[in-house]
């Protein structure tokens, strides 16, 4: 994954950024980029346990996560230890912008979850998105993220979702 270098690259850090702070960084296995998509896959970056309701993170989860340098989302498969397949869970972001061995994406508050058998598709965080006040501040910005939201959500009702990450 590395453009100037004929060493590949062995780890990079995925840095969350939300509204201008860093939220999360942890370091993730490259696994491929296509100049557009870029995969990494991580073991749960969480402190303990996190518990949705609908699907609970936890120590040993492994995601496999998806990012795009055109598409306002990412999405991450969330599998357990064992390699059970738990579903997937999304962000709707900016484009991811990968510089040097950071893999940077600002997180716009609205999520997505599909379960495994695709029967549970929930968006997520509406309410967060509307106090953000992206709307005020960037209306394009915000217009993007609900096309996102939309997009994803219309792939994981109608069965082409996983034909994303292929």
């Amino acid at each position: 994954m590395s453009a100037n270098s004929a060493e590949p690259v062995r780890s990079v850090d995925v840095v969350l950024v939300k509204g201008g702070r860093t939220k999360i960084r942890y370091a993730a296995e490259p696994l491929s980029d296509d100049g557009t998509r870029i995969a990494v896959r991580a073991p749960w970056a969480g402190d303990g346990v996190r518990d949705f309701g609908f699907v609970r993170f936890e120590a040993g989860d492994v995601f496999t996560e998806y990012y795009w340098r055109d598409r306002w989302y990412a999405v991450k498969e969330v599998r357990t230890a064992s390699g059970a397949l738990k579903g997937w869970y999304c962000d709707i972001t900016r484009p991811a912008i990968l510089s040097g061995t950071e893999l940077v994406v600002e997180d716009l508050d609205l999520d997505l979850w599909r379960s495994a058998d695709g029967t549970d598709v929930r968006r997520l965080d509406e309410d967060e998105f509307e106090e953000s006040g992206l709307a005020q501040r960037d209306p394009e910005a915000a217009t993007a993220a609900v096309a996102a939201l939309n997009e994803l959500e219309a792939l994981a009702r109608g069965g082409d979702f996983e034909a994303l990450l292929k």
